[in-house]
C-alpha cells in the first residue's frame, strides 16, 4: 500500500474464502464455541497506520483443494461459498464482521453452511470515489491493469489461507488478517509486429471526472516497414479485455510444455494447440497472400467491466465516440491507416460480437462492414430465455401456481448447469449496485438510466427477478438492436447494406441464439434487403463463429485469418470509387 502523511480515502472489496483443505495452512480450532452465530472479524493493517478504505467485504468457503479460494466462485456446479457487505472508511487496524446477516452465494447466509473443515481467505477489492461530470458521486472499483478481475487486480488486499474447523452454531470469532497485496501487472514490451498504444480520452475524462485511458494491442502488417508510403485498412476486433494481442506467436510451439486438458472442450494438450495456432497465423500473416491490413483490440476496460461494450451509454460514459472519434484516428495516424470509414470493419464473438454489429449499426459511415459471431442478446425479446417486454419475472417462468426456473447456462446436450437466478445471485454477492464486475451487472450499467443514488436502474430486481416495465421500454429505445434496425432501417438502411454478417450456434450456451432467430426474421424482411448473411452451427456451443469446417477449440483461434480476407474480397464490392484497393495487398 501507498504510504501518505495523512489519512486518504479508497474503496475496495473486501473477499473472504473458504476453502477444505490442509495445505500446512494455519488451523484453527472451532470445536468448543458456545453456541450461536458465526462471526467472522477481517483487519488490515496499513503501512502508515492510518490509511482508510471503502469496498466490498465478502467471506468465501470451499471444499475444493486444488486452488485458492479466490478463484472458485464460479456459475456452475463446481462453485464454492461466497459472502458479502459493503465497507466505507475502513480504518487500518479496525475490524469488520461478516456474520449471518451478510448476503451469499449459493447459500444467502452463512447459517445455511454445514459444520465441517473449510479453508478461509479474505480478500480486499479496492473502490474509489469519481465525481462524475453527470453531478453524481459513486464508489466504483477502478482496473488496473488486470481487466476489472476483483480476485486479480493488483492493490486488492488478502490473506492467507487458512484451515478452520466451522460450526455454524458457534459463537466465537474467528479472526482474519489481511496479509498479503496483489502485485502490479508489468505492461507489455512492443515488438517488431506489435505495438501498445495509450491514449487519454478527453471525453471519457470529462465524463468521469478524472483522467480515463483508452488502449490497443496493435498488429502491424508484414513489409510495414519496408512501404513507408502505403496505407492501410483497419480491421478492428472486440472483446474482452486484451492483455496483449493474443494468438500471435513467431516462434514454433513449446514442445516442452506440460500438456492441459481443456475441460470446456474435451481436449488434451490444448495449451500447445494454442501455440501451433499462433504460430501458424504469424505464418500465415507474414506469407504471400494474407491482405496487408492493420489489425487491433481495444483495451477499454471502466470501473463496471472489462470492456466498455463501445457505445455510448448514461453509466459508463461516451465510449462509442471516444474510441470511433478518439481512439481509432489516433491509430490509424500513428501507424498510417487510410483513415475513411470504407476502410474500417469489426469483427469479434460474444462481447466482441454485439459490439460488432452494435458499433457497425450506430456509426454506419464509420464502418464497412461487421462479423458478429455469438453475439450477446441482440434482441431483448429473447434476453437469453427473458422477454424483458413481456414477462413478469426473469427468474420463473410465468405461472399462476408452478415456480419453475429459468436455466441460465447449458450444454451442447441441453444439461443446464445454472439457473439464471444463481448467476444473478452470485453477482450480488461478489458487489451491490453493478459493482460486481461481471455479466448481467455491466448489461444493466450499458444499458440502463442513471438511477437516483449515481448508479444504474435495476432491470429486474435482482434477488427475486421482478421486472422493471419502465427500465425495459429505456432498454429497447436505446440497446436493443434489433428493434433499432427495424425501427430505423429507412434511414440507414442503404449504408448498411452487405455490412451485417450473423454467426451463432444453435445450442450455444448461453442461449444466444433465440435473439439471432429473431435478429434474422428482421433483417430478412428489410427493404432494401439487408443483403448479408445470417449463418448457424449445428449443435454448436458459444462461441461459435461460422466455420463449418473445424470444431470450435479450433475456429475461435483463427478470427484474424477468417475474417480479414473475408473483408477484403467483399470491399471491392462496397468501396468508393477512387478507393486504394492495390496498394496494400503486395
Amino acid at each position: 500500500m501507498k504510504t501518505m502523511n495523512k489519512p486518504f480515502t479508497r474503496s475496495l472489496v473486501l473477499i473472504l474464502v473458504v476453502t477444505v483443505t490442509a495445505l500446512g495452512c494455519d488451523t484453527i480450532d472451532q470445536d468448543s464455541f458456545d453456541e450461536g452465530s458465526p462471526t467472522f472479524s477481517i483487519t488490515f493493517e496499513g503501512e502508515s497506520g492510518d490509511e482508510v478504505f471503502d469496498g466490498r467485504l465478502l467471506l468465501m468457503m470451499s471444499t475444493d483443494t486444488t486452488n485458492e479460494p479466490r478463484f472458485q466462485i464460479i456459475d456452475g456446479p463446481k462453485t464454492q461459498l461466497v459472502f458479502g457487505i459493503d465497507v466505507e472508511n475502513w480504518e487500518s487496524g479496525t475490524a469488520r464482521t461478516i456474520d449471518a446477516s451478510a448476503f451469499g452465494y449459493p447459500f444467502t447466509s452463512l447459517a445455511e453452511v454445514s459444520r465441517g473443515e473449510y479453508q478461509v481467505q479474505a480478500l480486499l477489492h479496492k473502490y474509489e470515489t469519481f465525481e462524475r461530470g453527470d453531478g453524481h458521486t459513486v464508489k466504483m472499483p477502478m482496473d488496473r491493469g488486470e481487466g476489472q478481475q476483483w480476485n486479480r487486480a493488483p492493490g486488492n488486499l488478502m490473506s492467507t489461507p487458512k484451515t478452520i474447523q466451522f460450526n455454524p452454531r458457534s459463537g466465537k470469532v474467528i479472526s482474519i488478517s489481511l496479509d498479503q497485496e496483489i502485485p502490479p501487472i508489468d505492461p507489455p514490451e512492443d515488438t517488431k509486429y506489435i505495438k501498445h498504444v495509450r491514449m487519454r480520452s478527453d471525453l471519457l475524462s470529462n465524463f468521469w471526472g478524472r483522467d480515463m485511458y483508452l488502449g490497443a494491442h496493435v498488429l502491424l502488417p508484414e513489409g510495414f516497414e519496408e512501404n513507408p508510403d502505403v496505407k492501410y485498412p483497419l480491421a478492428i476486433m472486440h472483446g474482452h479485455f486484451p492483455k496483449d494481442f493474443g494468438g500471435f506467436r513467431t516462434e514454433p510451439p513449446d514442445t516442452t510444455l506440460p500438456c492441459q486438458y481443456s475441460a470446456r472442450f474435451d481436449v488434451d494438450c490444448y495449451n500447445r494447440i494454442v501455440q501451433q495456432e499462433a504460430y501458424d497465423f504469424y505464418k500465415t500473416w507474414t506469407g504471400p497472400d494474407f491482405p496487408r491490413v492493420i489489425a487491433i483490440v481495444i483495451q477499454h476496460a471502466n470501473p463496471f467491466y472489462d470492456d466498455s461494450y463501445a457505445v455510448n451509454s448514461a453509466n459508463l460514459g461516451p465510449y462509442g465516440n471516444a474510441i470511433t472519434y478518439e481512439l481509432i484516428p489516433h491509430i490509424e495516424q500513428k501507424f498510417r491507416g487510410i483513415s475513411e470509414g470504407w476502410a474500417r470493419f469489426t469483427y469479434g464473438g460474444s462481447t466482441g460480437g454485439w459490439e460488432a454489429l452494435a458499433v457497425q449499426a450506430f456509426y454506419p459511415d464509420e464502418y464497412n462492414g461487421c462479423y458478429a459471431a455469438c453475439p450477446d442478446p441482440i434482441d431483448f425479446r429473447a434476453f437469453c430465455l427473458v422477454d424483458i417486454y413481456k414477462d413478469r419475472n426473469a427468474y420463473y417462468v410465468d405461472s399462476r401456481f408452478k415456480r419453475t426456473p429459468r436455466p441460465g447456462r447449458r450444454d451442447y446436450l441441453g444439461h443446464v448447469s445454472a439457473t439464471l437466478k444463481e448467476m444473478n445471485q452470485r453477482e450480488l454477492a461478489i458487489g451491490t449496485r453493478g459493482r460486481s464486475g461481471q455479466q448481467w451487472d455491466i448489461w444493466e450499467a450499458v444499458y440502463s438510466p442513471v438511477g437516483e443514488d449515481g448508479y444504474p436502474q435495476r432491470i429486474w430486481d435482482k434477488e427475486t427477478g421482478v421486472i422493471d416495465r419502465e427500465v425495459a421500454k429505456y432498454w429497447r429505445e436505446n440497446y436493443d438492436l434489433a428493434y433499432m434496425l427495424k425501427r430505423d432501417w429507412k434511414n440507414i438502411g442503404e449504408k448498411l447494406k452487405g455490412k451485417i454478417h450473423i454467426y451463432c450456434g444453435d445450442m450455444d450456451n448461453y442461449y444466444l441464439n433465440n435473439a439471432v432467430y429473431l435478429m434474422e426474421e428482421i433483417l430478412e424482411a428489410t427493404d432494401p434487403h439487408y443483403d448479408g448473411e445470417v449463418d448457424y452451427g449445428d449443435r454448436a456451443e458459444h462461441c461459435w463463429n461460422g466455420d463449418h469446417e473445424n470444431p470450435n477449440h479450433i475456429s475461435r483461434l483463427r478470427y484474424h485469418r477468417m475474417f480479414i480476407p473475408k473483408w477484403a474480397e467483399e470491399v471491392k464490392n462496397r468501396a468508393p470509387k477512387g478507393a486504394d484497393l492495390e496498394s496494400w495487398r503486395y
